[in-house]
């Protein structure tokens, strides 16, 4: 099987692009950078939104970015084929923003920017990834919307997020929006790179049910 394509979305003020591309290709990703203005997606089997601050979250994170042409092209895509499609912190909040995961991000319940490493639970695989967020406490009021998805919990929930909820899978959709940065420990040497857990099952996801490998 060819490498599976992906693409990591570059919008003004996102900064954690360059070490998303490097943990894609690690992983065996055949992978590059787009822009925020990019229209036609149609060759890649994953996009990526990462980590950063889009328009410098003016307004609110993610509200300004949710009406970029690549956003556009991204629900265009998921209505006509199978695309997965991965949010990373600033990603999750762009995701939240333009109505593809339900729920808000909000402002951390301690009113403080939090970075630092937390344990997470994910389909009983428990494990350690980094999170850096001022505005990562999702809320959502009713846990039966998130009835066909996998959640990623915290196990000491660190902002106070609804039902400690760090990140969520969105089975039918193939979305997958992640508040912690899988990507930040796959490229130091002095941490395990947990962050293989999150790309690994990306990987098996749309080879098994893109491609039929089994």
């Amino acid at each position: 099987m060819q490498k599976i394509k992906a693409a990591v979305v570059k919008f003004f003020g996102t900064n954690c692009e360059k070490e998303t591309l490097e943990a894609l290709l690690a992983n065996g990703f055949d992978s590059c950078i787009i822009g925020q203005n990019e229209k036609n997606i149609d060759k890649y089997d994953l996009i990526v939104l990462p980590g950063g601050f889009s328009y410098g979250d003016y307004i609110s994170c993610g509200r300004i970015a949710k009406y970029t042409p690549v956003i556009k092209s991204i629900k265009n895509n998921i209505r006509k084929r199978k695309i997965f499609i991965l949010g990373i912190c600033n990603g999750f909040q762009i995701l939240t923003e333009a109505g593809l995961i339900p729920g808000a991000l909000l402002e951390n319940i301690n009113g403080k920017f939090q970075c630092d490493d937390v344990k997470l639970n994910f389909l009983n695989k428990k494990f350690i990834l980094p999170i850096a967020n001022h505005q990562g406490r999702y809320y959502i009021d009713d846990i039966k919307k998130l009835k066909d998805c996998e959640l990623i919990k915290y196990e000491n929930n660190p902002n106070g997020s609804s039902f400690d909820i760090a990140g969520i899978y969105d089975k039918k959709n193939y979305i997958l929006a992640l508040m912690p940065h899988p990507e930040r420990n796959m490229i130091t040497p002095f941490k395990p790179k947990n962050g293989i857990i999150i790309f690994e099952f990306i990987k098996n996801i749309i080879e098994k049910e893109f491609y039929g490998v089994i």
